[in-house]
């Protein structure tokens, strides 16, 4: 698609940090005062200071989240939207394929403009991308209508010593990350991938320590400063705010004997280790998405352009080969094959199914060495329903800053799917 047409992003789209949800895993993380929507407030926000174009050419917000972690959550993309200082009159749609989310923003407002039928002539840019805090609650389930205390809680907190003795509660993270159509947690899948590929765990340690030591280089040279906006966070009992300005999960002396020695986290002789799978972590991203010719109209600087999508089901059980799939159905869309592809930003949700999918990329034409040049999620983190629009931006403004083509954005979905994005720069 290189007519007027064309859908692009661009120049200008933020993320934010992506913050541990607990600080050595002890203490409530440096993000752990933000809900969902007030971390996508600030990346909207943020995507339309940096963006140059008049807010008021702005119809439509698009974002997506993928679990519901805070009593706001419900509201989603309309809390972010006017958290992030955009009009009443503004409408906003959340949007939710889990870990794909944050591509799929990218995709729902790109068919908006494109196929027309909800979409504003006389406002034709949209604000897309994906927020997570994955500060995610302990519920309590079947007590609805029970007295507890006084009477029948209806708002507020409930006093946890008036709950009957034996009282349990459910860890919504650890519930969410069991598919029960796989009848398998997220890492036994990768286990799984990590069998049928024969990945050992030196392997996957090594993968491990490359994102760390890919990241790190990537954050101490600056390439992540353009992407990035700097969050104050008020500290209780502190006389000034705290400024995070970096991602805080990067290891700064990672080695390959450190990695060695975790022990395996999911089964018994696993493979997958705190070392090697994806770090859990708070986030958010936006950008801004008009059509190539509304963006000459209006004097607006494109970035990238969307070239193919791709959304693909796969076997629950092997949920991280979906990327594969969808990749082939993203090239065939942008008319061009795997050798063209200059940068990859595949989520690394666990070392063993990022290491199949690029084995399998690989005969594709994928060059291997061209998968995650600035780390991924292993050391840098997996905000769910944030990952897709944080690789967009990183990889968008990569291809920028060393002068590449294509680019392509992709991620395993839990369930059984794949998504991936090609963006094509316009440097």
């Amino acid at each position: 698609m290189t007519n007027g047409n064309s859908v692009v992003l661009l120049d200008g789209g933020r993320r934010l940090p992506r913050v541990d949800i607990l600080i050595d895993n002890k203490k409530p993380g440096l993000f752990s005062r933000f809900s969902t929507t007030q971390l996508g407030g600030l990346a909207v926000k943020a995507a339309l200071e940096h963006t140059a174009i008049d807010p008021a050419l702005v119809g439509h917000v698009v974002m997506g989240m993928a679990q519901h972690s805070h009593r706001d959550s419900i509201y989603a993309a309309q809390g972010m939207r006017w958290r992030g200082g955009l009009p009443d009159d503004v409408p906003a749609l959340t949007v939710a394929r889990i870990c794909g989310s944050g591509v799929e923003s990218i995709a729902v407002a790109s068919e908006m403009m494109l196929a027309g039928l909800r979409h504003d002539t006389d406002r034709p840019f949209s604000v897309v991308g994906g927020a997570e805090s994955m500060q995610y609650p302990f519920a309590l389930y079947n007590h609805r209508g029970r007295p507890v205390g006084a009477g029948v809680q209806k708002y507020g907190p409930i006093d946890a010593s008036a709950l009957p003795r034996g009282t349990h509660l459910q860890d919504v993270l650890l519930m969410s990350l069991y598919d029960p159509g796989a009848q398998m947690s997220m890492a036994n899948t990768a286990e799984e991938l990590g069998r049928r590929y024969g990945i050992t765990r030196d392997e996957a340690d090594a993968f491990g320590l490359r994102s760390h030591v890919n990241a790190k280089q990537a954050r101490d040279a600056g390439w992540f400063t353009e992407e990035t906006e700097p969050v104050d966070v008020a500290l209780d009992g502190a006389a000034d705010p705290l400024r995070i300005v970096h991602d805080t999960h990067i290891m700064e002396k990672a080695s390959r004997e450190g990695m060695a020695r975790l022990r395996p986290a999911f089964e018994a002789g696993g493979i997958i280790t705190a070392g090697n799978a994806s770090a859990v972590v708070d986030g958010a991203a936006a950008m801004v998405l008009g059509r190539e010719a509304d963006a000459a109209k209006y004097g607006a600087k494109p970035l990238a352009r969307i070239a193919g999508f791709g959304v693909a089901g796969c076997d629950p059980r092997i949920m991280g080969i979906g990327p594969v799939p969808a990749t082939r159905k993203a090239l065939a869309q942008a008319g061009i094959a795997g050798r063209d592809i200059d940068i990859v930003e595949l989520n690394e949700a666990f070392a063993p199914q990022a290491l199949a999918v690029m084995r399998d990329f690989e005969q594709m034409g994928i060059d291997p060495a061209k998968v995650n040049p600035q780390g991924g999620a292993v050391a840098l983190g997996h905000p769910l329903g944030a990952t897709g629009s944080i690789l967009t931006l990183t990889c968008a403004y990569a291809l920028r800053r060393r002068g590449l083509r294509y680019g392509l954005v992709t991620m395993c979905i839990g369930g059984g799917q794949g998504i991936a994005l090609i963006i094509e720069s316009m440097r």
